[in-house]
């Protein structure tokens, strides 16, 4: 009997239970390679979270770092956003790097990996690139490691890892340009995550409601929530009928909330916090419009992709997204609109435009699933992944 591949995958961020609204996207991967191989996980605990458990046939191991009530570094928003808004959670990234590379050389010694998939160059490629001796490691960057975390300093720490690691895959094609500028050498491999478009994210015309706006997203800088909100009084001024719906959760709730009343927009803004993915859906087939106003943050940190983007164009609803470089991959003239987000008078001109216009959304909705189904699908996506993975894990075998 020829034995199955033995992949290990290292993380910060993985749902916490089932359900879980934090990003999926690792989780949503991994269980997906359980076709070819036996998927072992390794990432952070957070209060309420099982140290061990199975979800969807991964084996996933979540180490402790700090008492469980303080164990909060990377959950709800982030681990840039938390340390920003939290200075003190500075004090745990010492234990929260320490106790990822116990748990990493633990499982390496156990479950004896073929491969090991690590997301996120930063910290994750370090503490991979110092505990990884006996099998190949591919990386994939995501973003907030890339284009948060600028200067020289970094940019050493990248090119550390980088030269260790046995491939390295970026989410976007804007991601793969920056690296590259900073690393002419590397072998860069544009590969994305995901989207599910066979059945979550499917659409539903006959459940559209007019004049309702969405945003879904981590409350955020990067996100650009607070320009959708600066341009909805001018978008009421034509459509005073106009609701927003915001689904997410992050550290910039507070200030989000303030300008609302400051704007007095409570009537149109409903707030409805973290939502499991089960519940996005349908969200997006209800929505008229998609609103992603993507900015790039005072550290200089940006959108590496913007998969909730592709989500609501897998649901065929037309999409406005804020004309950052990782945008274009999704985004054209064809399936949604760009839009400088800063220029708040164009923004919602751009939001008056198509709410006028159903048969410019219904072309966009339309053209922009077809775009999604053709390259993000997890059947494309997740073989990709899958052959390089089973490539790095038998060199030379054909």
């Amino acid at each position: 009997m020829v034995e199955r591949p033995r992949l290990l995958v290292l993380t910060s961020t993985y749902p916490r239970w089932a359900g879980d609204p934090e990003p999926g996207f690792v989780h949503e991967l991994a269980r997906r390679l359980v076709e070819r191989f036996d998927v072992c996980v390794v990432g952070p605990h957070a209060p309420g979270a099982k140290q061990f458990e199975q979800l969807d046939g991964v084996d996933v191991r979540r180490y402790r770092y700090a008492p469980a009530r303080w164990e909060t570094l990377v959950n709800d928003g982030g681990m840039l956003a938390n340390v920003s808004r939290s200075p003190w959670k500075w004090l745990l990234v010492p234990s929260f790097l320490l106790g990822q590379y116990w748990a990493l050389r633990r499982a390496m010694r156990e479950f004896a990996p073929h491969v090991v998939h690590v997301h996120w160059m930063l910290p994750q490629g370090l503490v991979a690139a110092a505990g990884v001796r006996s099998a190949p490691w591919l990386i994939t960057c995501h973003g907030a490691d890339l284009f948060g975390l600028s200067g020289r300093w970094f940019a050493s720490l990248r090119r550390w890892v980088t030269r260790r690691s046995a491939a390295v895959a970026l989410v976007s094609q804007a991601m793969s340009r920056r690296l590259l500028a900073e690393q002419p050498e590397v072998n860069a491999l544009i590969m994305p995550m995901g989207v599910d478009t066979c059945e979550r994210f499917v659409p539903n015309i006959a459940g559209r409601v007019d004049s309702e706006l969405l945003f879904v997203g981590r409350l955020v800088e990067k996100k650009g929530l607070h320009h959708l909100l600066s341009a909805l009084p001018a978008v009421l001024a034509s459509h005073p009928q106009v609701k927003l719906n915001i689904v997410g959760f992050g550290p910039e709730r507070a200030r989000l909330d303030a300008l609302v009343v400051k704007l007095a927009l409570q009537s149109h803004v409903r707030f409805l916090g973290a939502l499991p993915q089960e519940a996005l859906p349908e969200h997006y087939r209800r929505a008229s419009l998609f609103v992603a106003p993507f900015t790039q943050a005072a550290n200089g940190d940006q959108e590496g992709l913007g998969l909730v983007v592709a989500e609501a164009m897998a649901c065929e609803c037309p999409v406005v997204v804020g004309d950052v470089p990782a945008a274009h991959d999704l985004v054209s003239a064809e399936t949604g609109t760009l839009v400088c987000v800063d220029d708040h008078a164009a923004l919602a001109c751009t939001i008056n435009r198509l709410l006028d216009d159903p048969d410019e959304r219904t072309r966009l909705g339309r053209a922009g699933r077809r775009h999604i189904e053709q390259n993000y699908s997890w059947q494309i996506v997740g073989k990709r992944y899958s052959d390089l993975l089973l490539d790095l894990a038998s060199p030379g075998q054909p």
